[in-house]
């Protein structure tokens, strides 16, 4: 049970890892997105997956499905930003701005799965001068490593980004995360620790400002998600675990945590009133972040050095009723 298949997707390589509880599919050919976690016991599907017939729509946004990782996350205003005396330029690809980064389906390769008592595990990788694109607009080298580890009922992920270049650069990542509701929104619930609302303009960059949360304090004990509307920019709460947790009314949901050391933000996004779908996304940097006047404790913003190498945690958990 403790194990990891091979399947595939479009003619495209996928890995399994299995559990009793759960079945979580990768796709590293195609960003290294995770692209089903099939809860078992529950025999529903907890992402939002992408049909056979959604190749080309994955293709050109893969960031709708799974849990895409986004580097870096958010718009950045006209794609352009300067740091350390150095211009950068993205492509303009929503407006006139840039959105969700450069990562998108980059070919990762597999390098370790593991299979003991307690779960499985698989590593991928992939470094940026294989990308011709990526390296264009971010001429600064970056391997990135990720290990998928599946014990029982939960996910961790674990991100390791080593700077390969020989200047220092701002870094930022999110995940961009589709929980399903499976339709009925009115079950959901969702609870987040979060102490302030980012202020953004009509073109949804941060003005820099922090807004009271107004209805939205009722995150920090639970909203229900009936007839919300959400593109949200949010930020966590010093004090407390940096944490979501999505609850259906009788008592079944997930816990998603992430590494508070460097997590900073999260979006709450419903694509229209809320209905099939709820986005959690930890962010470690606010959008538009080089390009922001407040200072990294604000933004999240990191700087790697030469040679340096950052590790980010998340995990899911999930929550059965009488568990």
């Amino acid at each position: 049970m403790k194990q990891v298949t091979k399947g595939q997707w479009n003619g495209y390589d996928t890995y399994i890892l299995h559990s009793r509880e759960l079945e979580v599919t990768l796709l590293p050919r195609l960003g290294n997105n995770v692209i089903s976690l099939w809860d078992r016991k529950e025999e529903r599907q907890i992402l939002r997956q992408p049909d056979e017939s959604d190749l080309a729509f994955y293709i050109q946004k893969p960031y709708h499905f799974g849990i895409p990782l986004l580097v870096p996350p958010g718009r950045i205003r006209d794609g352009q930003f300067a740091f350390d005396g150095t211009s950068y330029q993205f492509d303009r690809n929503s407006g006139d701005h840039h959105i969700h980064g450069l990562h998108r389906t980059q070919a990762w390769c597999v390098s370790d799965i593991e299979e003991d008592e307690e779960g499985c595990a698989v590593t991928t990788e992939f470094t940026t001068t294989d990308d011709p694109e990526w390296i264009r607009q971010f001429p600064e080298p970056l391997k990135l490593e990720m290990t998928f580890r599946l014990q029982g009922p939960d996910l961790m992920q674990t991100l390791k980004v080593t700077h390969l270049g020989g200047r220092r650069i701002p870094f930022g990542i999110g995940y961009h995360t589709w929980f399903m509701l499976d339709g009925t929104p009115e079950r959901w619930s969702v609870t987040l620790p979060v102490q302030s609302v980012y202020e953004l303009n009509n073109e949804l960059l941060p003005s820099g400002h922090l807004l009271p949360l107004g209805e939205l304090d009722s995150l920090n004990s639970h909203m229900n998600l009936q007839g919300k509307n959400l593109d949200t920019a949010l930020r966590m709460d010093d004090h407390q675990p940096a944490e979501a947790l999505l609850m259906r009314d009788d008592g079944y949901g997930l816990r998603y945590s992430v590494d508070k050391e460097h997590f900073r933000h999260w979006v709450l996004y419903t694509k229209g009133e809320a209905d099939q779908f709820l986005c959690i996304e930890p962010l470690t940097w606010l959008p538009d972040a080089p390009n922001l006047q407040q200072d990294a404790s604000f933004t999240g913003m990191v700087t790697l050095e030469p040679g340096q190498t950052l590790v980010l945690g998340s995990s899911l958990q999930m929550i059965y009723p009488g568990g």
